[in-house]
């Protein structure tokens, strides 16, 4: 379901020939054929028996790509020219023809449908290998003789590179005019106050700096954001404005029932509401209707555009915000803080900053982008290069000086970050991505080197790609240790999508097909395979986003020549990704068809309701990402060992009570090697197969990384030792799954997992029960590597907390809906030594007793939806680590209770805790919600997690967001 948020249409990609200009991806290539090598190459490969004649050429051709892919990556450099150019090329196109080739005949050979077809396969495989072997032998000489001639490329550092806040630098004057503008008393209607100036200007980060600012979060009731975009979409608008104003308490609708929504959740109520990125009239004229004038008193409405036309139509009159050029000052003053943060400016570099800065021409993008590529050099030699480059681009032009300037810091990045990047051109401008989801993609893909730790090197190239100001922070986690969200610029936007029209890197094609085919057409009509696909334009029209129509998307392996419609055949099997881009769930029906795709890594279908696992997909053996979609009780088939390369499995819901139904897995599912993101509502994992041990190998799960929502009931030690690797566990089952834990010994297992990092448990239920089916006999029941635990539903005694409070390395405690049963939390040991953050939600505390020693490191305190608290421990003003108490939808008198501690911090002459009081509860709605905490409970829990596709299956990942 996320996928129709992320992507607007189907498309296909692939690279274009040689003899354009090509943007070469050569060592992100070469790491893709290397992964592929090694997991033939793997003890516990099924492949094994059909490379066993051919494992010395395999480990042969192994090490000369392993060689290879050394030599680009210490090698590869920006903007190079002449022979480093042709070779790269060279080397990129032998890598996609090897690996395409290795994998079409493995995938014949064991597709074959008899012994003849399998023996002629096996006969092309020898055929094929012996001609992959010379293709890479002559490259690889090539690299040689080129290393021979010393062209060797310095290797960019990338040690200590700097984090970039998003902060605007300058600008003072406007913020205070702004914050004037909105807070001042006017009489009258609405006003609306556009800030306008040309992409990149600042205009969306002055505007969140407003947004965020204290006296903006006093001042208004309610405050309410919606990126519109150049495609606007009103109903998209009218949710995200929904979703700021209601949380996730609402029934989606029609686009008239939301407009309705919004405007009484809105009435009565003074109100901000920023509409940032809008490009045309029309759009205003859509929405304005939304927002109530009548009893609004105070109420602003803050857009931002690029057109004075937008600013005139929409704007109170001598409200609006010019935002102009930065000056001279304004940019060094910029330049400065992007390049080296809090450091000290070295004299030799500071007159050649100051150049290029001026040659930014006072764009703040442009300034932070070539600020983010030079922060990591600290040879004078790479500035004076920039500087040359910089002012090469000097235009009259400033859209066009912007362009150039993001051109050289594209340039600059390495192959397997310039794939990365690119990704977001393929996605619609201003989508917000969730980066799990973002980075489960890249890995899937092949973008990434590391294989023995694909997440920290996704994580090493998303960070890389903000340190370079190239993408931007959209949300962190609750802790702010983690990114959890991103978009890139529309500007960067831009520039992807040129990189990725000018088929250097990509040939975008799409694919759509109308509804009505699904009713008119015979179900054999409707497979990818007989589908057309045409060739992406860049369009504002509606069709792409019209209900009638179907949207898929497909990724191609790179190729020599355009592949067209013609050669259909050749496009199934260059097909390595699939995705559902539609609004709504799909009318498509899977055929049999799938199968032809058989190099396909990637299929997320997780907008298509199924009811029966597609057996098609046994056929995919080279899959690595699977996501279906649920409509009741699913049972995986025994064959599902066949997918050996699958790291990523996802089963999503979409019934409001799926969590009641369990997932049946068979044992089979123990062959998946591979594995690294199991993530399902709630299923039963089965014990290892007898023996546990296949063709050598002791069947387990040796790369997992995440589990959820296992059920209590099968957590048997010799399941647990199965997962002993993995890093995020979510269990959850029912009443009964959690009283059967004494059957399991679940909680005397759970020691045996000495990497586990984060841990959730869940109680499924629909209705409140007397007695907690959980309990914690001591400390030493949960591995001492545990930094975070969520507990939802669990209905522990708030004294079980006192054993908790002993795990050694415990950071992150989040107390969901009902974890605790009781009134009084008084903490009788000294504990919580490293525990940083707190949330406690939705139950019964009334009186809450204790001092610093019991949370005596905390950061931040989260108190959501506790009804009956009134005050929090003044001893918490001596918690000098103590940064932020949050009080969302409690009583007034916990707000109050949380500035009493700031202020005792101030008098006590400490740095004074951070105070955000959101909703306060009234009286009337406190007795009126102590009726509903059971629905509650389930918005509450939604919301905490559906900006990262979060459902249950998810959570165990995500708890510490």
């Amino acid at each position: 379901m996320l996928i129709s948020k992320v992507f607007a249409s189907f498309q296909v990609i692939t690279a274009k020939d040689r003899n354009g200009n090509t943007v070469t991806m050569a060592h992100a290539s070469v790491a893709s054929l290397t992964r592929t090598i090694e997991s033939l190459l793997t003890f516990n490969s099924p492949m094994q028996s059909l490379i066993c004649d051919h494992r010395e050429e395999f480990c042969a051709l192994h090490e000369k790509v392993s060689s290879l892919e050394v030599f680009l990556k210490n090698f590869e450099k920006n903007n190079v020219f002449g022979e480093m150019t042709d070779f790269e090329v060279e080397v990129k196109e032998a890598a996609n023809d090897v690996e395409y080739t290795i994998q079409l005949r493995l995938a014949e050979t064991v597709l074959g449908e008899n012994k003849s077809q399998k023996k002629k396969a096996r006969r092309r495989f020898r055929q094929s290998l012996q001609q992959v072997a010379g293709d890479i032998d002559r490259v690889w000489k090539e690299s040689a003789k080129i290393q021979d001639k010393g062209k060797q490329v310095p290797k960019e550092s990338t040690n200590d590179i700097l984090n970039v806040k998003n902060n605007m630098v300058g600008r003072d004057d406007q913020r205070e005019q702004l914050l004037d503008d909105l807070t001042r008393s006017y009489f009258g209607e609405l006003k609306v106050i556009p800030i306008v100036g040309m992409g990149g200007i600042g205009k969306t980060t002055l505007a969140k700096e407003v947004y965020n600012h204290v006296s903006i979060i006093y001042h208004f009731d309610v405050r309410a954001w919606a990126t519109v975009s150049q495609k606007h979409n009103v109903k998209e608008i009218l949710l995200s404005l929904l979703h700021s104003t209601k949380g996730d308490k609402f029934c989606t609708g029609s686009e008239a029932e939301l407009a309705d929504m919004l405007q009484k959740s809105l009435k009565g109520k003074r109100y901000l509401i920023v509409l940032d990125d809008m490009w045309s009239s029309e759009v205003w004229d859509d929405v304005r209707l939304c927002f109530p004038s009548e009893n609004n008193a105070g109420s602003r409405i803050l857009l931002t555009t690029r057109s004075n036309e937008v600013a005139c139509h929409a704007g109170t009159e001598n409200l609006s915000t010019q935002i102009d050029f930065m000056d001279q000052d304004e940019s060094w003053n910029l330049f400065k803080s992007a390049a080296f943060s809090n450091e000290a400016v070295p004299s030799e570099f500071e007159t050649i900053g100051k150049q290029i800065a001026d040659e930014c021409h006072g764009l703040p993008l442009t300034i932070v982008v070539v600020a983010g590529l030079l922060k990591s050099k600290r040879a004078i030699e790479d500035w004076e290069s920039v500087s040359k480059d910089v002012t090469s681009f000097v235009t009259n032009d400033p859209d066009e000086q912007c362009s150039h300037i993001l051109g050289l810091s594209f340039n600059h990045l390495t192959s397997d970050l310039k794939a990365c990047l690119l990704y977001f051109g393929i996605c619609p401008e201003d989508a917000e991505i969730p980066v799990k989801y973002l980075m489960r993609l890249w890995m899937a893909e092949g973008f990434l080197n590391l294989e023995s730790d694909l997440e920290g090197e996704a994580e090493k190239c998303l960070q890389e790609l903000v340190d370079r100001c190239l993408v931007l922070v959209c949300k962190k986690n609750r802790d702010g240790t983690k990114i959890r969200s991103c978009k890139v610029h529309d500007l960067i936007h831009d520039l992807c999508l040129r990189e990725v029209l000018r088929e250097n890197v990509f040939i975008m094609n799409e694919i759509v097909f109308e509804k009505s085919d699904a009713y008119h057409v015979s179900s054999e009509c409707q497979s990818l395979s007989s589908l057309r696909m045409k060739p992406f334009k860049r369009s504002t029209d509606d069709e792409i986003s019209d209900s009638r129509y179907e949207l898929y998307r497909a990724l191609l392996f790179p190729g020599h020549h355009l592949l067209t419609d013609d050669n259909n055949n050749n496009l199934l099997k260059r097909t390595r990704s699939i995705f559902f881009a539609g609004s709504s769930p799909s009318t498509f029906i899977l055929k049999s068809d799938l199968i032809h795709f058989k190099l396909l890594k990637i299929l997320d279908l997780g907008d298509i309701e199924i009811d029966v696992f597609p057996v098609q997909i046994l056929s995919l053996i080279w899959l690595r990402y699977l996501a279906l979609l649920r409509r009741w009780k699913l049972d995986i088939p025994l064959e599902i060992c066949r997918l050996w390369n699958l790291q990523i499995f996802i089963i999503e819901g979409s019934h409001i009570q799926e969590f009641l139904l369990h997932t049946t897995i068979p044992e089979q599912i123990w062959g998946l090697a591979q594995l690294r993101h199991l993530e399902l509502q709630r299923f039963y994992l089965p014990n290892l197969p007898n023996g546990s041990v296949n063709k050598g190998r002791r069947l387990d799960f040796p790369n997992i990384q995440t589990i959820s929502y296992l059920s209590p009931c099968c957590c048997t030690k010799e399941v647990i030792l199965g997962i002993q690797n993995v890093k995020k566990l979510g269990i959850g089952g029912d009443v009964d799954d959690f009283k059967s834990i004494q059957e399991s010994g679940l909680l005397n297992n759970l020691v045996h997992l000495q990497k586990l990092e984060t841990l959730s448990l869940k109680l499924f239920s629909l209705e409140s029960i007397s007695i907690s089916p959980v309990t914690i006999p001591s400390a030493k029941a949960f591995p001492a590597t545990l930094k975070k635990l969520k507990l939802k539903s669990t209905y522990l005694s708030w004294s079980y907390l006192d054993i908790i409070a002993e795990l050694p390395n415990l950071e992150v405690l989040k107390l969901m809906f009902n974890a605790c049963d009781g009134e009084e939390w008084c903490p009788t040991v000294m504990g919580f030594n490293r525990l940083k953050l707190l949330l406690i939600e939705g139950n019964d505390l009334k009186y809450w007793k204790a001092t610093n020693d019991n949370f005596p490191v905390l950061e931040r305190l989260l108190l959501s939806y506790c009804h009956h608290l009134k005050e929090i421990p003044i001893e918490f003003a001596d918690i000098h680590s103590l940064q932020l108490i949050e009080v969302d939808f409690c009583l007034p008198e916990l707000g109050e209770s949380a500035i009493r501690i700031q202020q005792e911090q101030e008098d006590l002459g400490n740095n004074p805790v951070d105070v955000r009081i959101i909703d306060p509860l009234s009286l009337v709605q406190s007795h009126h919600n102590d009726d509903d905490d059971d629905n509650e409970d389930s918005d509450a829990d939604a919301a905490e997690d559906d900006d990262n596709k979060d459902s249950d299956a998810d959570a165990a990942e995500d708890d510490d967001n």
